[in-house]
């Protein structure tokens, strides 16, 4: 590592067990005080600190000293134009300690970075600096461990050069598809040893001298591979792991004459492992539905007029696709011809099927239940709306909520606690009160494996991939087992209004011009000055002018006044269309009879424009973006799940009332995106809060948020700008988010009082001398699997209405 001065440059590090926003304040405080250090920043998710270093200020060293003493351990990052992305398929991954294994072999080899492993994807991708580790070394440092990687093809995205095709792990068929659990090498692994002890204990009853040596071979086969693995995890600084604790007790057992025991012990560990990975495959499942959802081929329509059947990964953005009745939608686009009914079901979760016609987006892998449609391609391949949701997925099973992070320190404290007491039990009644040694060491080797810390480094991370998976399912996109939590113990919702508690599609609903001018003369002179603009309310007016057959005029030298006014030249006039603040504030006052008017349309939550011409009122025009259908039950559904609810708008206070009053809830108006930060700001002083917005205009206020959720759809920016997205558009899936994540913070309590409660119940009883050494891995293996059960059943949650 550089120990070198910095020039000025800039320099990062990946942090440890940054977990809340007081571990951020402890490593700027401990680094901000170094000489020369600037430009610092510190990033809790992404786990990293960066700052730059002047001249003859502190070293690298000295950061990653200071780092460490508050006790964060920060490990320097080679530039990224510098390094080379690789991933690899890794098979046999069926737990959060397969996980921790793989990421602390491969992190300990020279110039690799930004480890990630995804348990649920069966990936691992890392960066690697050029003269370092090579990608061979990656992979024997992840077989040392057990588990076997095989390169893929890098990321598009990356850019990376020296790209491999994929291969196929040794799990998988020729053609990807998942082997059955039977075929399996932990699966071969069980069969073996249960041959083996099988044997022994039918040559017990046959020639008893014989099952000594059976039970023993049996013991040593399964040695092998495990004690192979705790060696290599020793040799990479985890000498503590579940592994060490297993060999050490199946070892001692066969020394001490237990041989029949110690085979049992490997034996049911080996099926320990097999069930775990049968759990872990489920939980995949979920994943490979979504991507087998993309169909492989496509019928694009050549220019003659003619189709042509191609792969689905070949479309590009602007490609014509003919799409059949019965066909999947093959990519992301906008419809140019027919019409039909859609299920997207796959994608959105949302039963009732929709009619897409000329001009509507549909997304890849929704269902063509009528007529043909021919659809322009906007996204297609690995940036379709699907493979994004699927990408997501995969990235948010990823991801570690503050509970999973405490329980994995604290299994880490726990292996070795757990050797140290072992240790005490098998000296300390021999030494100090005479205990019989044997009897002493058997019950201190029992206790090694009722301390294996399965259950409860899996009770966490299965309840969590089984919660995202479930609502994933029924178009709730959850970012991370962090944003499932928080959302869960939310004391208050605040939604943004328009696109959000509303359609976002506002319509004329009132034309009053003043004595003297025509409506179609005050709508056709707005329509021309809104022609050029993308404002939903001039969409709105446009679309009232096209319905009444009213032909705007050119108009030239348009100009915005944000948040109040558009303006433009329309036949020699300067032409307005703006709030009646704006118009008051250029001198274009109301007739009396239309300020009343205006008053009347305000109450009735109706947005008041004000036409203008030359400063001088020419009418008015009222629109009105309606409440969604569901928004006031989805409000009372949070009230009674005791969340409260309170709505931040941009729009004047008549207005929002109108609307807030309707649905029931507490009203801010008259927001600008800074005022809704300082909302949001004063309702976390009282606890947690969940910010609702469209995933455009509220991203400070989304990020601001203890949670920001998106209402969006599938489009781009609801599923990049928040912790969570609405995949329906309906507000009551708001209140489904929170008993989705109550549900799962519900599952992880059990799971843990599960895991806990039988090790505490083993550790009495194993000390005691009631039970022995198969006991208690049983035990440990039927917690695991009980978990592991528990944490399945939340793949069949669905909401209470």
């Amino acid at each position: 590592m550089d120990g070198g001065r910095g020039a000025g440059s800039r320099l990062e590090w990946r942090v440890e067990g940054m977990d809340c926003p007081t571990c951020v304040g402890k490593i700027e405080r401990a680094v901000g005080r170094l000489t020369g250090v600037s430009e610092l920043s510190v990033n809790m998710a992404s786990e990293r600190l960066s700052l730059c270093l002047a001249p003859g200020g502190a070293t690298a060293e000295e950061v990653e000293r200071a780092a460490a003493a508050v006790g964060h351990p920060a490990r320097r990052l080679a530039p990224a134009a510098e390094t080379r992305v690789l991933e690899w398929r890794v098979e046999g991954m069926d737990c959060p300690s397969c996980v921790a294994k793989i990421e602390a072999a491969v992190a300990h080899l020279p110039g690799v970075s930004d480890v990630s492993v995804n348990m649920v994807a069966e990936r691992l991708r890392l960066r690697l600096a050029p003269g370092e580790a090579t990608a061979e070394d990656v992979e024997r440092a992840a077989a040392a461990v057990g588990h076997r990687a095989r390169r893929v093809e890098a990321p598009a995205a990356e850019g990376v050069a020296g790209k491999q095709g994929p291969s196929r792990p040794a799990d998988r068929d020729d053609d990807g598809a998942a082997r059955a659990w039977w075929a399996t090498g932990k699966a071969r692994l069980v069969w073996l040893l249960g041959a083996l002890v099988a044997a022994a204990w039918v040559a017990a009853h046959l020639f008893p001298a014989a099952s000594y040596p059976l039970y023993l071979g049996a013991t040593f086969v399964a040695l092998v591979p495990f004690g192979r693995r705790a060696f290599a995890l020793a040799r990479v600084g985890n000498p503590f792991s579940i592994e060490t604790l297993m060999v050490t007790a199946a070892f001692g057992a066969a020394l001490i004459g237990a041989a029949e025991e110690a085979a049992l012990v490997v034996l049911l560990f080996a099926v320990g492992e097999l069930l775990e990975g049968i759990a872990a495959g489920r939980a995949r499942a979920g994943i490979r539905a979504l991507v087998a959802l993309m169909p492989r081929t496509a019928l694009c329509r050549l220019p003659d007029g003619t189709t042509e059947e191609v792969p689905a990964e070949r479309l590009a953005v602007g490609d014509l696709v003919l799409v059949r009745p019965g066909d999947r939608v093959p990519a992301d686009g906008v419809v140019v011809e027919g019409q039909s009914a859609l299920d997207e079901s796959p994608v959105t979760g949302e039963s009732v099927p929709v009619t897409r016609g000329s001009g509507d987006p549909v997304v890849a892998g929704s269902v063509n239940a009528e007529g043909a449609l021919v659809i322009r391609v906007t996204a297609a391949g690995e940036g379709s709306t699907l493979a994004r949701i699927a990408r997501m997925v995969e990235e948010a099973t990823a991801t570690r909520g503050r509970t999973q992070r405490f329980i994995e320190r604290f299994s880490a404290w726990w292996t070795p606690g757990a050797m140290a007491v072992s240790a005490l039990v098998v000296l300390v009644p021999p030494l100090l009160f005479g205990g019989d040694w044997g009897t002493w060491i058997y019950r201190g080797l029992a206790l090694l494996l009722v301390a294996c810390p399965c259950a409860l480094v899996i009770s966490v991370p299965a309840a969590m991939a089984s919660g995202l998976s479930a609502g994933a399912r029924r178009g709730l996109l959850v970012k991370g087992g962090a944003a499932l939590e928080a959302i869960g113990h939310a004391r208050t919702v605040a939604f943004d209004k328009t696109g959000t508690l509303t359609e976002g599609k506002p319509r004329v609903t009132d034309v009053l011009p003043v004595e003297g001018v025509a409506e179609a003369e005050l709508l056709r002179l707005a329509a021309a000055v809104e022609a050029g603009s993308s404002h939903p309310l001039a969409r709105a007016v446009l679309a009232e002018a096209a319905a009444r057959s009213i032909a705007p005029p050119p108009a030239r030298a348009a100009a915005a006044i944000p948040g109040k006014a558009v303006a433009a030249s329309v036949e020699g006039r300067r032409i307005g269309v703006g709030s009646p603040a704006w118009a008051a504030e250029g001198g274009a006052a109301l007739p009396p009879a239309l300020d009343a008017a205006r008053a009347r349309l305000e109450a009735e939550g109706k947005t008041v424009a004000v036409v203008t011409a030359d400063r001088a009122a020419l009418g008015l025009l009222a629109l009105r973006d309606e409440p969604r259908a569901d928004a006031a039950e989805a409000v009372a559904a949070l009230k009674r799940l005791g969340v409260g609810a309170v709505m931040l708008t941009g729009d004047n206070l008549r207005t929002g009332a109108a609307i807030g009053g309707a649905l029931g809830l507490e009203v801010k108006a008259g927001l600008l995106p800074a005022d809704k930060l300082r909302e949001i700001a004063a309702l976390k002083e009282r606890g947690p809060v969940v910010m609702v917005g469209d995933g455009i205009n509220d991203a400070p206020a989304l990020a601001a948020a203890t949670a920001g959720v998106a209402m969006g759809g599938g489009t781009d920016v609801a599923l990049e700008a928040a912790d969570a997205a609405l995949l329906r558009e309906r507000v009551s899936g708001v209140a489904e988010l929170v008993q989705l994540s109550r549900a799962t913070l519900t599952n992880v309590k059990q799971n843990v009082a599960v895991a806990v409660g039988l090790k505490l119940v083993f550790l009495v009883t194993t000390v005691t001398g009631v039970t022995g050494l198969w006991p208690a891995i049983l035990a440990d293996t039927g917690a695991t699997v009980l978990v592991t059960l528990n944490a399945l059943r939340l793949l069949a949650w669905r909401p209470t209405r």
